[in-house]
Order: structure tokens, then C-alpha cells, then sequence
């Protein structure tokens, strides 16, 4: 099957059950995330936002696989185009491990999609028994931040898995003075396309947010995007860096965990 990958997290889980061979084309998001594909020499497609469906039927493909974030008008397009498409949408953590069996049943790796759902499964389970016993301090988590956006449902159940209790509605909309009236303990960005270069320092004080307690005590940090944005295996990392940002004392410090550097906010004003 030829397959045209419009998301990276669809490229991700194809090349987790070892079938990027059935890749046709794939976005420059997906090379972003898997530089070694770029020794396959597939054309690059826009994505599941921005989709062109002459762009996508030159390569010929036997399906389209589009996921989240997507627009309808771009589905809509390549429906009316004639060509064979896909659309997944997970919610939450359950979905994105229904997705990956999906894509094994797809291409002839469902022993492999169950050995990779096995391998998600066991994580959590063992994390979520590091936590179960451990104080679960409140975390933030902001997925974007014009307007503020709470992360995804499955970034909720990560955090829970990690041992905190996510504030607020997932995939929801939020103000900065919501936030600072909750006064959680811990501020974790991960902004959409932002990779881990959120501006910590910056966003503190655009937000007068210097007398809050995540920020007194530098519990601020980013996570890369991709690692809690991308419905795929790889929120695996983001258990990870979120588990090190909620506790330190025990779980290993990830390199791209981003915390915010030392500042006396105390002395500055609110």
C-alpha cells in the first residue's frame, strides 16, 4: 500500500512497526521529526492544514492518511478529489493506542502494532506506580499562548500517570489572571510548532506571573512540542520530561527538559 502521510505522527507510528516502506510522500514536518527519511527521496506534501490535492495525487498514493490538526476544508478538497482518505482524530491516550493498531492492521504489522501497544501499556503502568504513593502538586499546562490554550486530553492523563493533577479543561481556552488565581505549583509549556524554544523568562512577565508559586520556586519549564503534541508513541518522552517537571527527586532529568533560568523575582514587582 502507498501511503501519503499528511501528520508526523502517522509517519512516526508507520516507522515504529517498521513499514516506512509503504510511505509514497510525507510533510516536511515528518522529515522534521525523522531526518533519516530524508534518504528515501519521497516528495514533500503540504499538511493535513494546508493540503493540495494536485500535489497530492502525483504521487499516486492508495491512501491518504490525514490526523489532528487538520482543517475540513483541506478534507473536504481531497475528498472531492476522488482520492482514498483517512482521517484519525484521537482524544485521548486509549485512541492514540487504537490509531497505532489501526495503521498495523493497515499494513500487515499488526503483531508489530501489538508488541508497540504492549510496550506504551507497560510504561504507564510503571510510572503511574512510581507516583501512586508521592504527593500530586497541581501543573499547567499550556499548549499554546495567543490565546491560552490548556494541552490535549492525553497530555491530562500523562500528567496523571506522572503523579499531578492537571488544572483545568483540556483543550480548553484560559487567561493568564485564571491562571495566577489558581496558583498551581507547576507551569509546563508546550506551544503547537514552538519545538522547546518558548520564551519562559518572557511570557513570566508579559503575564505578571513573577509572585506565583511555580515561579518562586522555578518550577517553570518547556517541554518540546513534539513530544506532547504528537499522538503517537512519542508521548512516551513526554511522560518522561513531564514525570522529571513534577518530580525531580524522582525520576532523571531528560536533556531537553527547559527550566527557567535563576531570577530574583521576589524583588521585583508584582
Amino acid at each position: 500500500m502507498r501511503i501519503a502521510s499528511l501528520q508526523p505522527s502517522i509517519t512516526l507510528t508507520l516507522h515504529a512497526l517498521g513499514r516506512t516502506n509503504h510511505l509514497c510522500a510525507i510533510t516536511k514536518y515528518c522529515l522534521e521529526a525523522l531526518p533519516e527519511l530524508a534518504a528515501l527521496n519521497l516528495p514533500i506534501l503540504h499538511d493535513s492544514w494546508t493540503a493540495n490535492t494536485a500535489e497530492i495525487a502525483a504521487t499516486s498514493p492508495d491512501l491518504v492518511i490525514a490526523s489532528v490538526p487538520y482543517r475540513m476544508e483541506s478534507l473536504a478538497a481531497i475528498l472531492k478529489a476522488s482520492l482514498p482518505v483517512l482521517t484519525l482524530a484521537p482524544h485521548n491516550l486509549a485512541s492514540v493506542l487504537d490509531d497505532i493498531r489501526l495503521l498495523g492492521a493497515l499494513t500487515n504489522a499488526a503483531a508489530e502494532a501489538e508488541v508497540l501497544i504492549a510496550h506504551i501499556n507497560r510504561t504507564l503502568d510503571e510510572t503511574r506506580a512510581l507516583t501512586t504513593s508521592i504527593p500530586h502538586p497541581t501543573v499547567y499546562c499550556e499548549e499554546w499562548g495567543k490565546p491560552l490554550i490548556h494541552s490535549q486530553t492525553w497530555v491530562s492523563e500523562l500528567v496523571s500517570t506522572a503523579g499531578g493533577q492537571f488544572l483545568g479543561t483540556p483543550g480548553s481556552h484560559t487567561t493568564a489572571e485564571a491562571i495566577a488565581a489558581a496558583d498551581p505549583d507547576i507551569l509546563i509549556f508546550a506551544w503547537c510548532g514552538a519545538g522547546d524554544r518558548v520564551p519562559l523568562d518572557r511570557v513570566i512577565d508579559q503575564r505578571d506571573w513573577r509572585h506565583l508559586r511555580a515561579v518562586q520556586n522555578r518550577q517553570v519549564y518547556c517541554i518540546p512540542d513534539e513530544y506532547l503534541n504528537t499522538p503517537a508513541q512519542t508521548l512516551l518522552d513526554g511522560l518522561t520530561h513531564l514525570a522529571a517537571a513534577i518530580h525531580p527527586a524522582e525520576f532523571p532529568r531528560p536533556e531537553r527538559l527547559i527550566q527557567l533560568e535563576h531570577r530574583n523575582y521576589s524583588t521585583q514587582p508584582v
